[in-house]
């Protein structure tokens, strides 16, 4: 019965109406610890044929999220001005967050945070180029709007982003089958501050306390006025309760995310 549940639970069929697509649209999703734990299971397994043993780090800091308490931290829709304060913000705190970086207006204007963001040790992922609504824009437009992503961070960086976040959550199994031929994996949330709603940083470090838990991704924007000043608060709250801030990398880890699929909480 345990192993039918945690299949069963591995990838869930549901129906996102007016969610988070904000449409009708129909996916499978994966819980990132469900991805884990199938991931932990078969790496034992091939380890126990080869007596060997497990090293798994997905290429950063090894933070195994089956006995540490985690929590996925991620920025949308950057860099921008605000980029630079909040990476202090992470370096005194000692955490690395998840960046799902947009490219007009943001990469090409500040390449020199997107190679910051890197060199710190944060996560690079994509958010599409000009934000546009994934669901609603032909194949080629959904190509585009993601390897111009692509292109651009792996000729700043010399890395290639797993990850994408579809504008506004909105995405179908059309979108899912362009992203597995990238390569991206989609990752959604599990905690909004709608912090693109106000610029209260009291308010927004409030809403993100309140929806978090363990394996949960907190969706934050760089590009607004007050949510770098709530995330210090955010971090020392977080710390006080037992989180440990990862990327969805780490969070994920041992599993690597698989292009097409959709992960969420």
């Amino acid at each position: 019965m345990r192993r039918i549940g945690r299949i069963s639970g591995l990838v869930t069929a549901i129906t996102l109406a007016l969610g988070l697509s904000g449409c009708g649209a129909s996916y499978d999703t994966t819980a990132p610890r469900s991805a884990r734990e199938q991931a932990a299971e078969d790496q034992q397994a091939k380890s126990d044929a080869k007596n060997t043993t497990l090293d798994a780090t997905n290429g950063s800091e090894h933070i195994d999220c089956s006995k540490v308490k985690c929590v996925a931290l991620t920025f949308d829709a950057g860099p921008s001005e605000n980029t630079p304060r909040l990476l202090e913000i992470l370096k005194k705190n000692k955490a690395h967050a998840t960046f799902f970086m947009l490219g007009k207006n943001h990469i090409e204007k500040h390449p020199d945070l997107v190679r910051r963001i890197a060199d710190e040790g944060h996560e690079l992922a994509n958010h599409t180029w000009s934000h546009k609504i994934l669901t609603d824009s032909d194949d080629d437009e959904v190509r585009s709007e993601i390897n111009r992503v692509q292109k651009a961070v792996k000729k700043l960086t010399g890395r290639t982003p797993l990850l994408m976040r579809p504008p506004q959550g909105r995405t179908d199994e059309r979108v899912s089958k362009i992203s597995r031929e990238l390569g991206v994996a989609q990752v959604l949330w599990s905690v909004t501050a709608k912090d693109y709603q106000t610029n209260d940083s009291a308010l927004i470090k409030e809403r993100v306390l309140e929806q978090t838990e363990r394996d949960g991704v907190i969706l934050l924007h760089d590009i607004y006025k007050g949510t770098v000043p709530a995330v210090p608060g955010i971090l020392k709250e977080l710390k006080k309760r037992g989180y440990t801030v990862v990327t969805v990398g780490q969070l994920l880890a041992p599993a690597v995310a698989e292009p097409g699929k959709v992960y969420k909480p």
